[in-house]
C-alpha cells in the first residue's frame, strides 16, 4: 500500500512538472499561428501615407483632399483575378447546384427508378448508374450503397461530402462529391437524371450553335454574412444582423457589346471568358456583388482544407478598402502620381508603363487594344501588377464625395450597405492617363458589370508588428 501511494504521488508531481506553470498565470494554450503568404499574394507592410490628390490637381481636391492615414498590414493579390481563377468559382457553383438538384430528385424518387442501371435510360448510356448515386449523404439510398461497397455507411469517406445548400441539415443531407457528374447527354443514366439535367440547359431554340447550352441564370451561389460592426454599434446579437445572399455568379459576357455602341466586339463577347487563350487575362463583366461572392468562396475553400488538416482558419479573403488600395498602389512611394512614381506614363526608353488609352485615343500605342495578361508590364515596389490601367478594380468602400472629411485616420473606410455606389480604382484599358493616377477616385453601382472593371482580393495579416514607419535601428 505504501508503494502504491508513493507511485501515485510521483505521478502527480510529474503531472505538475509537465504543466510547468508553477502555479502562475500563463494564459490558455491555443493553436500556434504561423502566418503563411497565400498563393499568388504579396505582403503589404502596414504604415502611414498621405492619401489624396496633390495641390496641383485643383479639381481633384474636391473629393480627394490630402489626408494622412494609417493602414494595417495585409496580403494582396499580385495580379487582378483572372478568367481561369474566376472560372474555377463558376465551375464549383455549377457542380454544386447540379448535385443539389440531383440529390433532391433522388430523394423524391425514393430509389424506385433503376433504369440507368439496366442500360435503359433515355440516354442509353448503360453505365450502371442511377440518380440514387447522387443522393444526399445521409439518405437511405446513399447509406445502402456505401454499406454495399464496404465504405462503412454514413460515417465513412467524410471528405467526399460537404454542405452546400442552406436549406438542409448538413448532418443529415450533405452533397455527394464522390461521384463524377455525367455531362454527356448520351450517357445520362435514367429518366430522373435526364429530367434534372434538362432543367439546367436552354432550349434548342435559344442556342445560337444548336448545341446544349447551360442556363447561366441557374448558377446561384448562396452564402451568409454577419454585419458585426452594426451589431456592435447597436449592442445587439449578431444573429439579428445575419444576411442571406443569393448571387448569380456567371460574368455578363455581353458587356463587350453593351458598353460600346457601333463597335465590332463580337469576338470578345463569344471568346473572352470561355476560351483558354484568355485564361491569364483579368476577368471582367463581374459586379461588385459577384466579386464579394468570389471572396466568400475563396475563404471557404481555403478553410475547408485547413479544417481537414486540423489547423486554425485563415482570415477572410475580401475586397480591399479604398485606403488599402491606394496605399498598395503607391508601393511605398510618398506623393507619387503613378504606381511607378511619375509624373510620366513612359519609361526612359519611350515605352508605355501601363495599358490605357494614350495619345488622344491611339489604343494600339501601348501594344494592346483591350486588356492584357494580368501579369504584364512591370510591378510596383510591392510586386503588384497593373495597379494602373488594364482594368479598373472594385474596392469594398462605398463612394461618398466628401468621405475624406470624416474618414478616421486609422484604417479608414466608408461601409454603407444602403449606398449602392461603390468605389473603383486604377483606371482601365479604355481610360485616359488621369484615371490611372493612384489618387483618382471613381465609382460604379454595385449591381453593374462592365468590360473594363475587374478586381483583386486582400487578406488581413494577423498579429504583425511589421510597419514601414518604424524608426531605423541603431
Amino acid at each position: 500500500m505504501k508503494k502504491y501511494f508513493l507511485l501515485l504521488g510521483l505521478a502527480l508531481l510529474l503531472a505538475n512538472c509537465t504543466k510547468g506553470d508553477r502555479g502562475q498565470l500563463v494564459g490558455a494554450e491555443g493553436k500556434e499561428w504561423h502566418p503563411q503568404k497565400p498563393f499568388g499574394m504579396t505582403e503589404v507592410p502596414g504604415g502611414s501615407f498621405i492619401m489624396g490628390k496633390s495641390d496641383e490637381d485643383i479639381a481633384g481636391l474636391k473629393n480627394a483632399p490630402p489626408k494622412t492615414v494609417t493602414v494595417s498590414s495585409f496580403y494582396m493579390d499580385e495580379t487582378e483575378i483572372t478568367n481561369a481563377e474566376y472560372r474555377e468559382f463558376t465551375d464549383y457553383v455549377r457542380d454544386s447546384v447540379v448535385r443539389q438538384a440531383l440529390a433532391e430528385e433522388a430523394e423524391f424518387a425514393g430509389g424506385g427508378n433503376q433504369a440507368g442501371g439496366q442500360g435503359q435510360g433515355q440516354g442509353g448510356g448503360g453505365n450502371g448508374k442511377t440518380i440514387q448515386d447522387f443522393a444526399f449523404k445521409g439518405s437511405n439510398q446513399n447509406n445502402n450503397q456505401n454499406a454495399g461497397q464496404g465504405q462503412g455507411g454514413q460515417n465513412s469517406n467524410q471528405s467526399a461530402f460537404e454542405q452546400f445548400s442552406k436549406h438542409y441539415d448538413p448532418n443529415k443531407q450533405a452533397l455527394n462529391w464522390k461521384e463524377d457528374l455525367i455531362w454527356d447527354k448520351n450517357q445520362w443514366p435514367d429518366e430522373s437524371y435526364v429530367m434534372v439535367m434538362d432543367g439546367f440547359y436552354t432550349s434548342g431554340d435559344e442556342s445560337v450553335t444548336g448545341k446544349l447550352m447551360l442556363n447561366k441564370d441557374k448558377l446561384v451561389y448562396s452564402y451568409r454574412t454577419v454585419d458585426e460592426a452594426a451589431a456592435a454599434k447597436n449592442d445587439a446579437s449578431p444573429s439579428e444582423y445575419i444576411e442571406e445572399h443569393d448571387v448569380q455568379v456567371y460574368p455578363d459576357t455581353a458587356v463587350w457589346v453593351k458598353d460600346f455602341e457601333y463597335s465590332y466586339n463580337d469576338p470578345m463577347l463569344s471568346e473572352y471568358f470561355s476560351h483558354s487563350a484568355y485564361d491569364d487575362y483579368p476577368v471582367v463583366g463581374v459586379s461588385w456583388k459577384q466579386a464579394k461572392a468570389f471572396c466568400e468562396y475563396r475563404t471557404q475553400k481555403h478553410n475547408r482544407y485547413r479544417r481537414e488538416q486540423e489547423i486554425e482558419n485563415v482570415p477572410k479573403y475580401r475586397l480591399p478598402t479604398e485606403p488599402e488600395w491606394e496605399y498598395a498602389a503607391r508601393g511605398g512611394l510618398q506623393g507619387a502620381t503613378y504606381p511607378w512614381g511619375g509624373p510620366y506614363s513612359l519609361d526612359d526608353r519611350g515605352c508605355f508603363l501601363a495599358n490605357f488609352k494614350p495619345m488622344r485615343g491611339d489604343y494600339a500605342a501601348d501594344h494592346a487594344l483591350y486588356t492584357v495578361e494580368a501579369e504584364s508590364y512591370g510591378p510596383n515596389d510591392y510586386n503588384l501588377y497593373n495597379m494602373a490601367g488594364n482594368v479598373s478594380e472594385w474596392v469594398n468602400s462605398s463612394y461618398k464625395a466628401n468621405a475624406y472629411e470624416f474618414y478616421s485616420s486609422m484604417n479608414p473606410t466608408v461601409q454603407n450597405f444602403k449606398n449602392q455606389q461603390k468605389v473603383i480604382r486604377g483606371g482601365s484599358w479604355k481610360d485616359v492617363s488621369y484615371f490611372l493616377e493612384v489618387s483618382t477616385r471613381d465609382y460604379e453601382y454595385a449591381d453593374s458589370a462592365r468590360s473594363y472593371i475587374g478586381f483583386r482580393t486582400v487578406q488581413n495579416y494577423l498579429a504583425t508588428d511589421r510597419n514601414l514607419n518604424q524608426p531605423p535601428q541603431g
